[in-house]
Order: structure tokens, then C-alpha cells, then sequence
């Protein structure tokens, strides 16, 4: 059984499964629904019915709050039909995104690199072409768990169409079952499936500013696709990398954007260390992402575009210091990915985005 789905402002109707979720149904159809979590624990994907009948699914409580279910919203994450439905989305246009729908891939793991203590690179093969953009990301089901996990794909498109192959790269999370048995069980000739690609965040290419990329930790992923793309495509405007890692031995792809900063004179690269030890040879700079960007932009970020990537304290961090020097909420875009403990922390309700 099936029903059909009809998503205000846009007017498309689209047919929904029995037991497929509203947002699995429109990113399908290439319809993309603000969202972050996924599963029902931040409420970024809420949106209001206004005619038909739903199942709220799993949505957490604090997520969707009983005077919301009264009033008629719901989580487009976890909701599911009932009946025939209209729904009304807060959907922005972006003129820079590409209508790409989800589709489901076989995998088989190439080769695992280990590029951290704690950090792994695995290099997957698909079944057919994926189509993305730079900065997206996939779903990719963890084996024996029945549940998925969400990695951004770390290679460029053109990359990526060539090979036919992904990198994502998994950072050991203490006591996380997912990335626990990506890094302890699995091995080279595995199968896996995932689906793809998903996500907001991408260069705006139609926009000639300076851009600066800062990311800390595995939130390197994105930038890497995002620089990598610009640079092959031959764009000439100006690009930082401001990337924070605790110490030396965690600073992965150090040598490659070293090699990209001496080929391409608009780009630049920043690495920066929070916690290497004293008397060491790093002659870079030291502190978190944050503060070497204020230093290396003298505290002014006016008239730049900003792409933010990596755990929530630092997205927070790097966001006010950018608006402290002079850059607001409709050029900053980020990517975070939230667990069931970011979600406890309180948003700002003066942002939408970031």
C-alpha cells in the first residue's frame, strides 16, 4: 500500500510506502527537507500537517513536543502516513544545489588506511556511479546493528566518477558501536550497503568571494571534496584551510594540502595544534581552529564565504568568532553531525542555519 504526499510550498506530490518515512520518501524524489539527526532527536526536520493523518514514530519527546503533535507538526524524519497527506516544510532555495535523488548502493571495502591513532580512511568500491556534490555525505549501514551511520565523502566528484570508489573517513568514537566495529571487525573484501548522497552542504559556486574552509578533527572529510573540487575545476578566488588537530601525529593530509598551497597561489593552508607538546619542532601555529583563523585573518572575516565542519563545540566557537569579525548568519554554512547527546544542548532560535 502507498500514499500519496503533497508538500507545501512547492506543490509536488509524490507517492510515500507503507512504513517510509516522509523524508526518505521526498529525498528519493530529489525533494530535499531540512534536516540534521535523522532519527528523531533534534527536530530540525519538523514540519506541519495540514490535511491527512501521520504516525510521529520515534521522535523524542523533547523533539516533538506534545503541544507540537496537538498543533499538527510532526518529524519528517520519523513520521510515516496513515492517509493521504498535505505537509508544509520551511524549504529554502538554493540556487547553487543540485537536484540529486537518494538511491541505494552495494559497497565492497577496497583498503583500509590508517591515517591517525584513532582515525581510519576506507576506501570503498560502489556498484554503479555515484552522483554528488562536494561536501555531501552517505548513509552507510553498519553490519549486524540494523542501523545506519552518517560519514561525508572525503574524495572529490570527479574523483569519484573516475574510480568509482569512496573514501570516508572514521574516526574512533569511545564506545560507539558503529564506528567500534568499522574499526575493530571490519576488513578489506567486506560487503556493506549505504545510500547516498545527502546533505546541505556545498560550495555556492555562483558566489566570487574569498572563501574560508575551517574544520577540525575527521570534519576534514567535506573540505578535502569541497577544495579538491574548486581547485581541479581551475577556480581562481581565494581559499583558506584553517584544520585543528590536537598534535602532530593526529594532523592527517598535512602533505597534501602542503602540495596543493605550493601548486595553487590562491589557496592557503593553516594547520593548527591545540595540544602539541612544548619544545616540539612545530614552528605552525597553536590553539584551536578558532583562534588560528582570528590570527591569521586579523580578526576580520568581512566579504568571505565560510564553510564550517567538525563536532558541535567547535561549529560554535568558529561561528562567533566570525561574526565577532564582521561575517553574519547568510555566509557562514556548517556541517555537524549531532548524537544523542548534541541534541540536549540549547540552539540559538535566532539562526536557521548554523
Amino acid at each position: 500500500m502507498s500514499y500519496q504526499l503533497t508538500i507545501e510550498p512547492l506543490g509536488a506530490t509524490i507517492e510515500v510506502e507503507e512504513g517510509q518515512t516522509v523524508l526518505d520518501a521526498a529525498l528519493r524524489q530529489g525533494i530535499y527537507l531540512p534536516h540534521a539527526c535523522g532519527h528523531g532527536l533534534c527536530g530540525s526536520c519538523k514540519v506541519q500537517v495540514c490535511d491527512g493523518e501521520v504516525d510521529h514514530g520515534a521522535a523524542n519527546p523533547f523533539a516533538l513536543m506534545d503541544f507540537e503533535r496537538d498543533e499538527g507538526k510532526t518529524l519528517a524524519c520519523c513520521a510515516t502516513l496513515q492517509a493521504d497527506t498535505t505537509i508544509e516544510a520551511d524549504i529554502e532555495e538554493e540556487p547553487d544545489a543540485e537536484i540529486i535523488p537518494v538511491r541505494d548502493f552495494a559497497a565492497t571495502i577496497e583498503r583500509i588506511e590508517d591515517l591517525t591513532p584513532t582515525i581510519k580512511a576506507f576506501h570503498l568500491t560502489l556498484d554503479k556511479s555515484l552522483h554528488f556534490q562536494a561536501g555531501q555525505y552517505i548513509q552507510l549501514e553498519i553490519p549486524g546493528l540494523g542501523e545506519s551511520r552518517a560519514f561525508s565523502i572525503a574524495n572529490a566528484p570527479a574523483d569519484v566518477a573516475a574510480t568509482q570508489s569512496i573514501e570516508i573517513n572514521v574516526r574512533r568514537v569511545p564506545g560507539g558501536r558503529g564506528t567500534g566495529w568499522l574499526h575493530e571487525q571490519a576488513k578489506a573484501g567486506d560487503r556493506l550497503h549505504l545510500s547516498g548522497p545527502y546533505g546541505r552542504f556545498f560550495v555556492r559556486k555562483s558566489s566570487s568571494l574569498p572563501m574560508v574552509f575551517m574544520a577540525g578533527g575527521s570534519g576534514l572529510s567535506s573540505p578535502r571534496a569541497m577544495i579538491g573540487d574548486l581547485l581541479a575545476a581551475g577556480c581562481t578566488a581565494p581559499i583558506t584551510l584553517v584544520y585543528g588537530q590536537r598534535s602532530r601525529a593526529e594532523l592527517y593530509y598535512d602533505a597534501e594540502f602542503r602540495a596543493l598551497a605550493a601548486q595553487h597561489p590562491n589557496f592557503s593552508y593553516v594547520p593548527s595544534l591545540s595540544d602539541e607538546p612544548e619544545g616540539s619542532d612545530w614552528d605552525g601555529a597553536r590553539g584551536f581552529v578558532h583562534e588560528a583563523a582570528k590570527a591569521h585573518f586579523g580578526g576580520s572575516f568581512a566579504g568571505h564565504k565560510a564553510y564550517l565542519c567538525g563536532p558541535p563545540p567547535m561549529i560554535e566557537a568558529c561561528i562567533t568568532t566570525l561574526m565577532q569579525g564582521r561575517l553574519f548568519e547568510r555566509d557562514i554554512y556548517t556541517e555537524k553531525f549531532l548524537s544523542a547527546a548534541d541534541t540536549q544542548a540549547t540552539r540559538s532560535p535566532l539562526f536557521q542555519r548554523v
